[in-house]
């Protein structure tokens, strides 16, 4: 496993871009609210250590009067520190969900921009499960981001703050061994010091294999959620193939993954607590064992030991901070190694059709035919699978595409939509024409059937009366009163009706170009031919280019292109013949 290690510029590059957005003005007077808050908590924390002094010299000496003022100065300080740690809280929910809200728009506009999402696919990119990325890890980032960097900023300056007072105290409460004074300057700074980086060190090299492990913990965790997603989305399969047993068997096995990295963390983290918890209770009473001889040699009141003991926690935890968060320093680590890969997948899946060689789809104002010049559509391994030159499909043209399984024909019409990536050459579209793809399994949006059939378009773009004599004309009546009902179209409906809903889909949009892959090789032959003609009559402007291996679809095409691996044949069209190879 690669060892993952936490890069400022990192973390910078992923939040600073929110902070620069249309949301940047909310955003930085936000931020500024709740580091302002932290600040004044601080102060009130400097506040409450004299007042410690104060106090308990007042006890010591039986000062009545001196305790009544204090206990009025104490709730003063107290009932500020409650409403600035209320409002800090409130003020700092209020930026994690306007921060979360425009990365979530960022990462979802950058993954389904064109088809980057569906590249990331093809070259099984590290960045799996990007649902998890977008969902679980940007949440976490944006709650881990603000608590770590201003709890370290609240370090910072109760350093600075108490260091000063410490430093002070330390000349007043000199080091006193066995009845000798030792006059060390700053000895408790350097006490505590000493203690923090002791601390520090050990909780590092007990902890640092946690980000790993948290890093495959949330692999292992979306893997096994995916895989569930995949069983219920294909539940009819498996029933059908009696397959419940293999399916559980994978399910457990990538659930063993997730039990097997889940007891080495409850490994790691029961070392890592057990020394974290030790150093915190020792942190409690280390002060007083360094300044209590100089007290019982009457160097120092009550009042100045507990004001000593309260500076040296506050600079000994500031110095303590990564071993107090260690554990989240850990999972923010993952986090942002995650993102950084999604990042990484997103920009490399986008630079794959600009990237040389690729294939060059390219709009024309010159003509009115899509044409394949010098191309040569690849697997992504590099391994040639089609080559085209020269072949045109006209407007208005009806053309069958045949050839085994395997040749490439589904990859063609990928290459002709623009998705394709991967080989070389140029295809030629002209510049106003409108391409749809419906492949075997079409897809539908979980929503209203309305919705799920005028899909990519907004619902209101058409009328609920052309919608439903779609329906009607594809074969579907008995769906018109449902056009408003919700549902997962793709589980509710068999292939069949989902091919059928497809080509209403076609009819709706009315395309300049419709690349049908087989979609409607799920219905019998009588149901096909119907709804080639029900094409015929309704789409005249509608050039049509069909994978399919029934020979009766010939009877509604007027070209005919054949791959044939066997042979290395070229494309048979009635009217012209040109280059055209399988491998």
């Amino acid at each position: 496993m690669k060892n993952i290690r936490l890069s400022p510029a990192t973390v910078w590059r992923i939040a600073a871009p929110y902070f620069r957005s249309e949301d940047k003005s909310a955003g930085r007077l936000l931020l500024a609210a709740v580091i302002a808050i932290e600040l004044t908590v601080v102060g009130i924390n400097v506040l409450l250590n004299q007042w410690n002094n104060r106090f308990y010299t007042a006890l010591q000496e039986k000062n009545w009067e001196g305790f009544v003022r204090e206990m009025g100065i104490f709730c003063i300080l107290a009932t500020a520190y409650i409403a600035l740690a209320v409002y800090q809280l409130y003020l700092n929910q209020w930026l994690q969900i306007r921060w979360r809200n425009w990365l979530t728009h960022h990462y979802l506009g950058e993954w389904l921009r064109g088809p980057t999402h569906y590249r990331m696919q093809l070259r099984g990119d590290a960045a799996d499960n990007p649902d998890q990325r977008i969902s679980d890890d940007v949440k976490m980032f944006v709650d881990q981001t603000l608590n770590i960097c201003v709890g370290f900023l609240s370090a910072v300056v109760t350093l600075a703050s108490f260091i000063v007072i410490l430093w002070g105290l330390s000349a007043e409460s000199p080091m006193t061994l066995f009845g000798s004074e030792f006059h060390i300057p700053g000895y408790l700074v350097w006490g505590a010091l000493i203690y923090a980086t002791f601390g520090t060190v050990l909780t590092h090299w007990i902890g640092s294999p946690l980000v790993m492990l948290n890093f495959q913990q949330q692999r292992f965790e979306a893997d096994f959620r995916f895989n569930l997603v995949r069983v219920r989305e294909n539940s009819e399969q498996i029933a059908l193939l009696r397959g419940e047993s293999a399916e559980q068997g994978r399910l457990l096995e990538r659930f063993g993954r997730v039990v097997q990295n889940w007891y080495e963390i409850m490994i790691r983290t029961k070392k890592l607590t057990a020394f974290t918890s030790s150093y915190s209770q020792a942190a409690v009473v280390f002060p007083y064992v360094l300044v209590a001889p100089a007290y019982f040699a009457g160097k120092i009141q009550l009042g100045g030991m507990m004001q000593t003991a309260n500076a040296f926690s506050s600079v000994q935890q500031s110095l303590s901070f990564f071993v107090t968060v260690y554990r989240s320093l850990a999972e923010w680590s993952s986090v942002v190694a995650r993102l950084e890969g999604f990042e990484e997948a997103i920009a490399s899946a986008a630079h794959l059709a600009g990237d040389p060689p690729s294939i060059t789809v390219a709009r024309s104002d010159e003509g009115n035919a899509i044409e394949l010049r010098q191309l040569l559509v690849k697997l992504p391994n590099g391994t040639p699978l089609v080559a085209a030159d020269g072949l045109r499909i006209q407007s208005n043209e009806h053309v069958l595409v045949t050839g085994p399984s395997g040749a490439g024909k589904s990859t063609l019409f990928r290459a002709i939509a623009g998705i394709w990536p991967f080989g070389d050459g140029v295809i030629t579209i002209p510049a106003k024409a409108t391409l749809m793809m419906l492949p075997q399994r079409p897809y539908f949006p979980v929503g209203t059937l309305k919705a799920a059939i005028v899909y990519p378009s907004n619902p209101d773009a058409f009328s609920s009366t052309l919608v439903e004599q779609a329906l009607t004309a594809v074969g579907l009546p008995q769906l018109v009163s449902r056009l408003q009902e919700d549902a997962h179209w793709n589980r509710m409906l068999s292939l069949g009706e989902q091919q059928r809903l497809g080509l209403a889909r076609a009819l709706l949009h009315e395309p300049q170009y419709l690349f049908l892959d087989e979609a409607t090789a799920s219905l019998d032959e009588a149901s096909e031919a119907a709804l080639y003609r029900l094409l015929a009559e309704q789409l005249k402007a509608t050039t049509t280019v069909s994978i399919g291996h029934r020979s009766t679809l010939r009877a509604f095409h007027d070209g005919h292109i054949v791959l044939d691996r066997e042979g290395n044949l070229f494309a048979a069209h009635e009217r012209q013949k040109k280059d055209f190879v399988s491998y």
